[in-house]
């Protein structure tokens, strides 16, 4: 346990010093309050959720996955993995101490979008509970990147175009029926269908997400497998 708040407050003290890695938790609620109070406020025929969903979407898709990408690749390429793991960290001890930090945050931002949209208190739990799960697939699977890349700089270039296919697909979907049952298979666009209709009692959007969470926790134990965490 002690090992894990290491971590965590590891991260808490990086996060800061890195301005990138906060501009990515900050731009996409402040650009949904923009818009919301902006353009969807201003016109009737414009739902007030409709940049909030957007946003989140593409915020889930987006900021644990390269946060959690470049956290790993660059204390692989710092060698801190090596010494961390010397010094007896244990590889889910670090990974939990890192990956909880980033949860927090993106728990914190979920909140903060479903103030914006003015949910009540039944579809605001069930909309941060959609964002919550998205982000920790996405923190997942930019774990997988992490481990697979020898540098941050490696990172950033595999983690750009996995992001914008989970990112921007989910908001191209609303607007083209072919790339929608394309993207029926990504967790982003579910968390996009869960939040755009929170009143659904669906369970396919969920059980796509667990499928995708999956896959993803196996990709990872391949890559660790391969590659460990001792950088």
């Amino acid at each position: 346990m002690n090992s894990i708040k290491a971590m965590f407050k590891k991260q808490f003290i990086d996060t800061m010093k890195n301005r990138m890695i906060l501009i990515q938790f900050i731009i996409m609620p402040l650009m949904a309050f923009i818009m919301t109070e902006l353009v969807a406020k201003r016109n009737d025929e414009v739902p007030n959720s409709i940049f909030v969903t957007m946003f989140a979407a593409m915020f889930i898709g987006m900021a644990p996955l390269m946060t959690m990408s470049s956290a790993i690749a660059e204390d692989r390429e710092r060698k801190s993995l090596r010494f961390l793991v010397m010094a007896g960290v244990k590889p889910y001890e670090y990974l939990c101490g890192v990956g909880g930090f980033i949860l927090l945050i993106c728990f914190i931002i979920s909140v903060i979008f479903g103030l914006i949209t003015g949910f009540d208190l039944f579809d605001m739990l069930k909309f941060i509970l959609a964002l919550f799960l998205g982000s920790a697939t996405s923190i997942v699977l930019g774990a997988t990147i992490g481990i697979m890349s020898k540098n941050q700089q490696i990172a950033t270039a595999i983690s750009v175009p996995v992001f914008m296919l989970f990112s921007f697909t989910p908001m191209i979907a609303q607007f083209n029926e072919k790339v929608e049952k394309i993207a029926d298979v990504l967790y982003t666009q579910q968390i996009n269908t869960i939040v755009n209709d929170i009143t659904t009692s669906s369970t396919k959007p969920y059980i796509i997400i667990a499928i995708n969470m999956v896959v993803f926790i196996l990709l990872f134990l391949i890559a660790y497998n391969k590659k460990g965490l001792k950088g």
